[in-house]
């Protein structure tokens, strides 16, 4: 009870953080292709990023399977919580590996089984959770005590849901989504199946969950284009701000309804719009050459001056973006960027 009123406490006074020594010694990870780091190289899929220019930047020069010219987001975050190797993707960790955490991301992947379906194989929320499960009987020989207690104390970071969107609701050709629900009832169904997977990860022990809220995918150069619009997609930008608000909604109950939970919201179109971008930083335009399912055209060199580009290819950031997002949800400058806590301080809660 005491974890959960410190907690309540937190919730009622959001810029409270709590900086210090981190206590965090391992790093879970679930997502799609904005978090996935190779889980989706030996699948049948188009959705794949291991090639060049894909990981042009990252150490080595080595096209693993980022959706990114370097860095994801949740690499950042991994190096910023003190933990110097990248944590490894499920298909290759080894079981002294997953002690430090498993990156279970699946690029084109959704909150919903289908989604993404039309591009190949997938790994979508709830199956990436049973691998959890997979993981975390493993562990036990390697752990002093329950290995639940041990995950108590992990971060787990967690970014899904745009591909329900980009790779389903918005695609009626292949999906029935559009004509089955209107945007609210979608959303709904969205947050019921997000909750139940979450209320799962905390079964296994999760304690500490940041969720990061979808971006703004209509200003994504791929539906720009695809939408012609001049600018960014309304009607898609308006559909994730429902799902935005739900999802905070389901992190706020499942942090009074769950004993221990420490659930936090990190805003990422809050922090990528907080600074208005500097001269010259081009928002519009992908850094590579895009094949028409707008990921870069494989072993086309990639623009020069990456630092200034919002986006590798049609739907991903570059890692400028990657850290200017991952730095600001680690500690938060500003109150709107996280509810109720940033990630320094979720790690460093007993």
């Amino acid at each position: 009870m005491k974890f959960l009123r410190i907690f309540l406490l937190l919730l009622l006074a959001t810029c409270n953080f709590v900086h210090g020594d981190l206590k965090t010694p391992c790093h879970f990870i679930f997502g799609d292709s904005l978090f996935d780091v190779g889980n989706n190289n030996q699948l049948i899929t188009f959705a794949k990023a291991n090639y060049l220019p894909y990981g042009v930047d990252f150490p080595g020069n080595v096209a693993n399977g980022r959706f990114t010219n370097g860095l994801t987001i949740a690499d950042v975050l991994t190096k910023l919580l003190g933990i110097e190797e990248f944590i490894q993707p499920f298909t290759t960790a080894s079981d002294i590996e997953s002690l430090k955490g498993v990156n279970y991301a699946s690029g084109s992947s959704g909150i919903r089984p289908e989604s993404g379906s039309h591009l190949g194989d997938r790994v979508w929320l709830a199956k990436q959770v049973l691998n959890h499960g997979l993981t975390v009987e493993k562990l036990q020989p390697y752990v002093k005590g329950p290995v639940p207690e041990y995950l108590n104390k992990c971060l787990y970071t967690v970014n899904i849901g745009s591909n329900d969107y980009i790779n389903n609701y918005y695609m009626p050709q292949y999906y029935p989504s559009m004509a089955t629900f209107n945007l609210d009832q979608f959303a709904t169904e969205l947050i019921t199946e997000y909750g139940q997977q979450l209320k799962s990860l905390y079964t296994y022990g999760a304690r500490k969950i940041a969720i990061f809220g979808l971006g703004q995918i209509g200003c994504t150069p791929a539906e720009i284009r695809m939408n012609k619009a001049i600018q960014c997609v309304e009607e898609i930008n308006k559909a994730v701000m429902l799902f935005n608000e739900k999802l905070i909604l389901l992190i706020d109950y499942l942090n009074v309804n769950l004993i221990g939970a420490k659930l936090t919201y990190i805003d990422t179109i809050a922090i990528q719009s907080a600074s208005p971008p500097p001269p010259g930083f081009n928002v519009v335009d992908t850094c590579c050459k895009v094949t028409s399912d707008f990921q870069c055209e494989p072993n086309f060199p990639p623009c020069p001056n990456r630092n200034y580009y919002a986006f590798m290819d049609g739907y991903h950031p570059t890692e400028v973006i990657n850290l200017q997002t991952a730095q600001a949800a680690f500690i938060a400058t500003n109150c709107t960027f996280v509810r109720p806590v940033d990630i320094n301080t979720l790690a460093n809660l007993l």
